[in-house]
C-alpha cells in the first residue's frame, strides 16, 4: 500500500507543494513571487504576506495534480527551517493545523537536509539509480554552501562550508553589480556560455581544510568593475558576456576546488551536487569533469529539482515516516543552521 505524503515548503520566497507516492512524484506546484525583483533581493515583509495568499491554492492545486483527496493522505510534512522566520510560519502553521484536522501524523523538515534527498526522487515511470550511503554532497544555494559526508538518510557529517556569503548570494551580488535584474544567478549562466572566462581574473579564497569564503571575491569584482568604469563609461557593456563568465569561473573553481580536496580524502564512490545554484550549466558541467577524472559516481538532480520545490521537502518527510519519526505541534521553526544547532 503506498505511503502518500503532502510536502509543504515556505522557506523563503516560493510557496510549494507536493504529493509523493512512496518517492515518486505526483505532483510539485511552486507559486514565485515576482515582488521581490523590483527590490534586487527577498523583502521578508513582502514574502510572507504573499505566503499566507498562495498556500491553499498551491495546496490545492498540488492535490489535484496528484488525483488524490486530502482524506488518502498518510502524513503531512513541512519545512521548519532554516530560513525566514516570517515565511516559515506561514507554512508550518497551516501544515499543523491541516495535519490536526485530518488526524494524520506532522513531520516537520530540515530545508537542507531535503535538498541532498532530492536526488532519491523519481517520477512517473522513471527507473532511477540514486547514491549509495556513503556518500559525499556538495550543497550549493542562494543561502547556503557547505560539504557533507553522508552516511545515511538522516546522518550527514559537516565537513566545511562558507564562513561569509554563499555562493548563489555570490553570483546574485555580481549580477546586481552588472546592472542585471534579480535573481541574477540565471542570468550570469546565460551570458557566461557567450563569454570568455579566461578573459579576466579574479582571485579566489584559499581558506584551510574544506570552508569556504566568497565575501573577498565579491569586494574585488565591485572595485574592479567600479576601477574601469571611470576609464570607459561603457566597459560593462562592451565586455558583459567576458565578465559574466570569468566571475563565474572563480565562484566555480572554488567550489570544485574544496570538492576535490574532499575526493582525495575520503573513499566515497558516489558524489553529489545539491542546491539551487546546482542547476547552473558551468557548475554542472565542472563536476562532471571532476567526477571523470576522479573516477567517481556523480549524482545530479534534475534541474526542476534544483531549486526550492515541496518534492524534496516530501521525500524528506516520506523516510521520516518509515521510521516513525514524527514531530508534535509544539516543534518551532528556526531560520539559521546555527539556531537550530543550539
Amino acid at each position: 500500500m503506498s505511503v502518500y505524503i503532502l510536502g509543504i515548503e515556505s522557506s523563503c520566497d516560493d510557496t510549494a507543494a507536493s504529493v509523493l507516492s512512496d518517492t515518486t512524484i505526483l505532483s510539485n506546484v511552486i507559486a514565485s513571487q515576482k515582488v521581490h525583483s523590483e527590490f534586487g533581493g527577498v523583502v521578508p515583509e513582502l514574502a510572507s504576506r504573499a505566503h499566507q495568499q498562495n498556500i491553499i491554492p498551491v495546496i490545492d492545486t498540488a492535490l489535484k495534480h496528484a488525483k488524490i483527496n486530502k482524506n488518502q493522505l498518510s502524513a503531512i510534512a513541512y519545512t521548519n527551517g532554516p530560513g525566514l522566520l516570517g515565511s516559515l510560519l506561514v507554512g508550518s502553521s497551516f501544515a499543523k493545523a491541516m495535519a490536526y484536522s485530518l488526524e494524520i501524523p506532522i513531520i516537520e523538515v530540515d530545508h537542507l537536509q531535503a535538498h541532498v534527498l532530492a536526488n532519491f526522487l523519481s517520477k512517473p515511470g522513471e527507473k532511477k539509480k540514486v547514491p549509495e550511503f556513503p556518500f559525499l554532497c556538495l550543497t550549493v544555494s542562494g543561502g547556503h554552501t557547505q560539504l557533507l559526508k553522508v552516511n545515511d538518510y538522516f546522518e550527514m557529517e559537516y565537513l566545511g562550508g562558507t564562513i561569509d556569503d554563499a555562493a548563489g548570494e555570490a553570483f546574485d551580488k555580481a549580477a546586481k553589480i552588472l546592472g542585471l535584474s534579480y535573481p541574477g544567478g540565471p542570468i550570469i549562466d546565460k551570458l557566461a556560455k557567450e563569454g570568455n572566462s579566461k578573459k579576466f581574473h579574479f582571485s579566489i579564497a584559499n581558506l584551510p581544510d574544506y570552508n569556504f569564503s566568497f565575501s573577498g571575491l565579491k569586494t574585488s569584482f565591485l572595485y574592479f568593475i567600479r576601477d574601469n568604469l571611470k576609464t570607459n563609461s561603457n566597459f560593462i557593456q562592451e565586455n558583459l558576456a567576458d565578465l559574466a563568465a570569468s566571475i563565474q569561473y572563480a565562484i566555480i573553481k572554488s567550489l570544485t576546488n574544496k570538492m576535490a580536496a574532499v575526493i582525495k580524502n575520503y573513499s566515497c564512490r558516489d558524489i553529489v551536487l545539491a542546491g539551487g545554484v546546482s542547476a547552473n550549466s558551468g557548475l554542472r558541467e565542472a563536476m562532471q569533469l571532476l567526477a571523470k577524472n576522479e573516477k567517481r559516481n556523480l549524482y545530479l538532480p534534475s534541474i526542476d529539482l534544483t531549486t526550492d520545490n515541496a518534492a524534496m521537502i516530501a521525500v524528506c518527510g516520506y523516510y521520516k515516516f518509515m521510521n516513525g519519526n514524527f514531530s508534535t505541534l509544539n516543534a518551532t521553526p528556526y531560520s539559521s543552521v546555527q539556531q537550530h544547532q543550539e
